[in-house]
């Protein structure tokens, strides 16, 4: 015969107490969530570093300066070559130059008169982050002009859907 204390643990292995906390957990409603995203920290580092070159060109946006930012209501946009810029954080602050490549894989852009000398005499460019710049004059086309156009006017459905 088996002891009475003896029941009394097989019962809670079975059947484990569920405590306040997990119980208000399953009342409340969870907020919706993407699952494509990850909040783990390695899975987050490794879609970034191996993001395509599509993803790439979104997230290497640079801010527009507040005279561009006021006739577009746009904040940023992807920077792409022959876009004018002005360098605001680093080494290198305050130069300005026109961008004469966006290095992708790097996750850089070179800007012209950016440079340094190499020990054989050969100038090389800076690379910099396209977050550290910030856009004087756009180097506009058809397809240019038609983002900033779909940019300003969600913004501006935005702020007049919050007034």
């Amino acid at each position: 015969m088996k002891n009475l204390l003896d029941l009394d643990l097989e019962d809670t292995r079975r059947r484990p107490q569920t405590t306040t906390v997990q119980a208000h957990l399953r009342s409340v409603k969870m907020a919706v969530q993407n699952k494509s995203l990850a909040s783990s920290r390695s899975k987050s580092r490794k879609a970034h570093f191996n993001a395509p070159s599509s993803e790439r060109r979104v997230k290497m946006a640079a801010p527009l300066s507040a005279e561009l930012r006021a006739k577009y209501g746009v904040r940023s946009i992807p920077i792409r070559k022959d876009d004018e810029v002005t360098v605001v954080r680093g080494s290198q602050k305050g130069r300005e130059g026109k961008v004469t490549s966006v290095y992708r894989l790097k996750w850089s852009i070179h800007v012209e008169r950016v440079v340094r000398e190499k020990s054989n005499g050969q100038s090389v460019p800076i690379p910099l982050d396209a977050s550290k710049v910030v856009i004087t004059k756009l180097h506009l086309d058809k397809d240019r002009e038609d983002i900033l156009s779909r940019k300003g006017q969600g913004r501006q459905a935005v702020k007049s859907k919050s007034a």
